[in-house]
């Protein structure tokens, strides 16, 4: 199973020594930072929050607010940030979580929409207002069918649905009435 899409690290040269650089998301909060990486690190396994810092003394936020929270949710890093309520977050960007089975999309699609709003397609906004695509493995031979009549089938059952159903997008490509 893939967990929140993984960017890919490469090497840079600085002052003649190699190093790698480290890929991360920076998801900016109002004041949630620290609530929200306890419940991401709640809902994927193999994760942890790795380090809280607070705003110092005449800082733009209040002394001793969270100010960041360092989290990896399956071995990939982000950086949570208290930045102010003047950020919004958008479907422009998400995250997506690649599933091997129907019943990882449930888990998934359940624990993180709670709270949030559903959307189509795969797509739902946690109770944080950030975007996810919840998707399942498969999916995607499905639209690349040579036979573009199927294809064309699975695109319409997958613009019916929320949650994806893989299952129910193959029946749709082999021709199924819907049920």
């Amino acid at each position: 199973m893939q967990h929140p899409s993984r960017g890919t690290g490469s090497r840079r040269t600085r002052g003649g020594s190699a190093h790698a650089a480290e890929d991360h998301a920076e998801p900016v909060f109002d004041t949630e930072a620290e609530e929200a990486a306890g419940f991401y690190t709640s809902v994927f396994k193999n994760s942890r929050i790795v380090n809280v810092t607070h705003y110092p003394e005449a800082a733009p936020r209040e002394a001793g607010m969270v100010m960041t929270v360092e989290f990896e949710l399956d071995g990939q890093r982000f950086v949570g940030i208290n930045g102010g309520d003047q950020f919004k977050f958008g479907e422009a960007v998400s995250f997506e979580i690649a599933c091997e089975t129907q019943d990882e999309v449930d888990y998934y699609w359940d624990r993180l929409s709670e709270g949030g709003k559903e959307g189509q397609c795969g797509w739902l906004k946690d109770s944080y207002g950030l975007s996810w695509q919840v998707v399942p493995t498969g999916m995607e031979e499905l639209f690349a069918d040579p036979d573009p009549e199927r294809a064309l089938r699975a695109m319409q059952a997958m613009l019916k649905m929320s949650k994806l159903d893989v299952a129910a997008l193959r029946s749709a490509a082999d021709g199924a009435p819907a049920t």
